[in-house]
């Protein structure tokens, strides 16, 4: 049991490519992120074809996604939101694909086969929805205060939380990269060994809560927070 869950939790090279003389290895996470990728702009597409006054069955759909995230996003960042809104939209998406891509995992392959794992339980994964977060903040800060302004804000309230205002730069991405991490692998080694203990019916239920549930309770989290950051940027 110990080695098929290590097995589980590993990143493995899906294929390689040859380009120019060299191999570069892409991994199943890479194939995973790009499978979603491909599901979001096909989606994208799909629900967007000849929007018109009079909204169709797809329209709706799409006018409901949207409407929801501007409403989320507008409640953190009450006057700039429109700026920011489509990066979170299409962030939270994203992620509510990668952390609940495994309730579809249907392509067969066995144990050493292909299979759909959530890309977010690798931290490098993560690590860089992190990064990409925090540069949003900082381009948030310097596009509405200026450069001059942006910097002031470091020493605000008095001086001497200079060094605090920067450490808070650090641990803002690496609190949003290790929360999601943390909580998406624990879910998917809960749920890797409830497969191998337990009936088949018995992951299918359990699979609700930890792969779709707790999948998109993260993904709003991540968007909430990074919008609290956004807003905070702002002030």
């Amino acid at each position: 049991m110990g080695e098929k869950l290590t097995h589980a939790m590993e990143s493995h090279t899906a294929f390689i490519i040859n380009l120019f003389g060299f191999k570069i290895p892409v991994s199943d996470l890479v194939v995973t992120m790009w499978i979603i990728m491909a599901i979001m702009i096909v989606l994208a597409i799909f629900l967007t074809r000849k929007l018109s006054l009079i909204p169709n069955k797809r329209q709706n759909i799409a006018e409901i996604i949207v409407e929801f995230i501007n409403n989320m996003v507008k409640d953190a960042i009450p006057h700039h939101w429109k700026a920011f809104a489509p990066y979170l939209g299409t962030v939270m998406l994203f992620l509510v694909l990668a952390n609940t891509v495994s309730i579809f995992n249907i392509i067969p392959g066995g144990e050493e086969g292909f299979k759909l794992r959530p890309p977010t339980r690798n931290i490098n994964v993560t690590i860089c929805l992190a990064v990409m977060s925090i540069c949003v903040v900082i381009y948030a800060g310097i596009r509405y205060k200026g450069v001059g302004g942006w910097i002031k804000s470091f020493v605000k309230p008095t001086p001497v939380m200079l060094p605090f205002n920067i450490l808070d730069y650090l641990i803002k991405p690496t609190s949003l990269a290790l929360r999601l991490f943390g909580n998406i692998l624990g879910a998917f080694i809960v749920m890797e060994l409830i497969y191998m203990a337990l009936p088949i019916f018995a992951p299918a239920l359990l699979s609700c809560y930890f792969d779709l549930f707790d999948g998109i309770l993260q993904a709003y989290v991540f968007m909430f927070l990074t919008s609290i950051y956004i807003s905070e940027a702002l002030e």
